[in-house]
């Protein structure tokens, strides 16, 4: 779910214009799970832009602090959103971990890192959402933890049905800046991709562990 439209056309413009967002329905890329692209989103360069990454930082911190209230700490999904999860928590005067994969195979053995204690109220920031299956092992770890994961905000989703069906599963409210369908309808109207490019990415928004550019 959106924060609202006009957040969503205004995260998807700034993305755009610093090429976070990649469109290239005519060479696409292709994922780590073999599934061919004709988009992907680096939202890890909205750092290296202060002021794109501030508006990030602001617009999730004033969510989170509407939505959920201020939680005892801010939670980052490694890798991709430990550097714009720790903005948030420092905007919001909080404490922040991020969560790995899976626990370091030596040392301490941490998947959390960082100070957190069974029981605190913890709100994860994500980078970007396909399918929600690394985001949701973040979740369970947290939940291992003990601790009382409030929700998640992310930069962006893709809008996958699966991921809304994951989301569900886990009994974990899921909210985003932007989405596919925002981003479609922004990339269209600054003439950043053509009327027949919309249409292949619209087709491969519906089915993309089928779509083939060919």
């Amino acid at each position: 779910m959106i924060f609202n439209k006009h957040t969503a056309r205004q995260t998807a413009k700034v993305l755009l214009e610093v090429n976070a967002i990649k469109l290239q329905p005519k060479d696409p890329f292709t994922w780590a799970s073999g599934w061919k692209s004709p988009i992907y989103c680096d939202n890890r360069i909205i750092l290296s832009f202060p002021p794109i990454r501030n508006y990030i930082r602001e617009e999730i911190a004033k969510f989170i602090e509407q939505h959920y209230g201020k939680p005892d700490v801010i939670a980052g999904v490694a890798t991709g959103a430990i550097g714009i999860g720790m903005l948030v928590a420092e905007y919001l005067g909080l404490p922040f971990v991020y969560v790995r994969p899976e626990a370091k195979k030596h040392g301490r053995q941490n998947q959390i890192e960082g100070f957190i204690e069974s029981g605190q109220n913890v709100v994860v920031v994500e980078d970007l959402i396909s399918t929600g299956k690394s985001s949701l092992n973040a979740v369970r770890a947290l939940k291992e933890a003990k601790v009382n994961v409030k929700g998640m905000v992310a930069i962006f989703s893709y809008g996958f049905e699966v991921a809304d069906t994951n989301f569900e599963s886990e009994n974990i409210t899921l909210h985003t800046l932007g989405n596919y369908e925002n981003l479609l309808i922004e990339a269209a109207n600054s003439n950043y991709i053509s009327e027949s490019e919309i249409e292949t990415l619209s087709d491969w928004n519906s089915n993309p562990s089928e779509w083939n550019a060919n």
